[in-house]
């Protein structure tokens, strides 16, 4: 693997510069003086900040973008073997990076490097952490899977030793990080189109886990399954949390506003605390990602107080749960949830906040998490009162499977819930306005562009 000298910076060229993560770490690069240079399909927000910053950047992908005075080049798992820069990139023998190896790399930088893992709400922690380290002024240098309103964007630079990033499973990438602490939030089936089973994904943590130093922490939900297989051979600290009483920090005295926001008392290794915490930002959901943080905090020796102000104020990122505005007294939220697992998670928050009926507008992200769910997608959806489908967004993939959104539907409509499903976002926008009434919860749901038919709604 190429070892950057970043006491002597270079040029560093980014295959897909403006995604969430790559400009951040593009970022991240301009203020160790590299010479950034990189390419995307369009210009975005991210892109026409990093130009603002000294960054170079090209729309459209080519071989001639990769000019022989690139020193390194850094690219993302979604880049296909076929794309024609790093074709250029093979040819030329310049070295390269995966994203993950270069965010490894940038951690070394760091005394006290964290990453937060798990199957789902790795951003929502990532973003509390983030928060209660900015409310205790420890000036943190910043990586989220997300925006976070806090800092207006999805990453920060700080000056301090503290590094706080997501750390994902995918491809098996947060393997290549260097972490201190790390939070295993939770362990479930996803992914299918890279690990084989369970087994194969719990042992991708598993390694996850063994990379932290005999000095360090790891901070686990207590509630996964057969934790201690995870936890046993560990030579680190281990803290876990969760809903069981024997961890050594779960929860008390939980209960909820009319807006779904919990308060609930941390009790840690069996004390109670006296001073309750308020979130708000709704579902209990929520309440473990804070747990985990709460957990951190505490490793960090940042005073509770700080920890529970931070936290109420934490109002959320981007596409999680977001409130994105009223039309005619219908409430439109948008949600990221695109696994069955965060889709219930979702739509029982939901359940918890004012409505007449709950609408929920679902993209399917990927054919291969579209099949390999299928029924357990049909069962969280089921959760709201009518569902309305969108073609599946394929992301990565193409469509091999023979799957499709009319699937889903027919394993929806088997369960007694309707279910809709238009080939459009003009139809599904039209069949909105027609049928929704005043006091309607309308949430539009996946990971891919559905957000755009809230949006579109509400004429932003």
């Amino acid at each position: 693997m190429y070892l950057i000298d970043f006491k002597h910076p270079i040029h560093i060229y980014f295959i897909g510069i403006g995604g969430i993560s790559m400009s951040g770490l593009a970022e991240i690069l301009l203020n160790f003086e590299f010479r950034v240079s990189g390419s995307d399909a369009k210009s975005s927000p991210l892109t026409e900040a990093l130009v603002s910053k000294g960054a170079s950047v090209a729309y459209g992908q080519h071989a001639s973008n990769i000019t022989d005075d690139i020193d390194l080049v850094v690219y993302t798992a979604a880049i296909r073997q076929d794309n024609p820069e790093l074709q250029a990139v093979c040819a030329k023998g310049i070295p390269s990076l995966t994203r993950a190896e270069l965010l490894g790399q940038i951690m070394r930088n760091y005394n006290t490097p964290i990453a937060i893992s798990g199957t789902h709400g790795k951003t929502t922690t990532t973003s509390m952490l983030s928060d209660i380290l900015l409310e205790a002024e420890l000036d943190p240098t910043l990586s989220i899977g997300g925006i976070l309103k806090s800092i207006h964007g999805n990453f920060r630079i700080g000056q301090s030793e503290y590094f706080v990033t997501e750390a994902c499973e995918y491809t098996n990438s947060f393997l290549s990080f260097f972490p201190k602490i790390s939070i295993i939030l939770n362990i479930e089936e996803d992914h299918l189109d890279f690990f084989k089973d369970i087994q194969e994904i719990r042992n991708s943590f598993h390694q996850f886990a063994k990379l932290l130093p005999s000095d360090g922490t790891l901070i686990i939900n207590g509630d996964i399954t057969s934790v201690e297989e995870l936890t046993a051979d560990l030579s680190c600290h281990v803290i876990t949390f969760g809903h069981d009483a024997a961890c050594d920090y779960s929860i008390t005295n939980l209960c909820y506003d009319s807006l779904a926001r919990a308060s609930f008392s941390v009790i840690r290794k069996g004390q109670p605390s006296s001073d309750p915490i308020t979130l708000a930002v709704p579902g209990e959901h929520n309440v473990y990602d804070a747990l985990a943080a709460i957990a951190l905090a505490d490793v960090l020796l940042i005073p509770p107080s700080i920890t529970k102000q931070a936290l109420a104020s934490f109002v959320g990122t981007d596409r999680r749960f977001e409130w994105k505005g009223c039309l005619g007294g219908i409430t439109i939220i948008d949600d990221y949830a695109h696994h069955p697992t965060e889709i219930t998670a979702t739509l029982n928050t939901a359940r918890n906040y004012p409505h007449k009926t709950i609408r929920c507008v679902f993209q399917p992200h990927t054919f291969s998490r579209t099949k390999a769910f299928l029924s357990d997608f049909a069962k969280a959806l089921s959760l709201a009162d009518e569902v309305i489908l969108a073609d599946i967004f394929p992301a990565r993939e193409t469509d091999t499977l023979g799957i499709s959104s009319k699937t889903l539907q027919q394993a929806v409509l088997a369960l007694g819930t309707k279910c809709m499903y238009f080939s459009s976002f003009d139809e599904i926008e039209n069949y909105l306005l027609e049928n929704s009434i005043n006091g309607d919860l309308l949430i539009t749901m996946g990971a891919g562009d559905i957000v755009k038919v809230g949006e579109n709604l509400l004429g932003i």
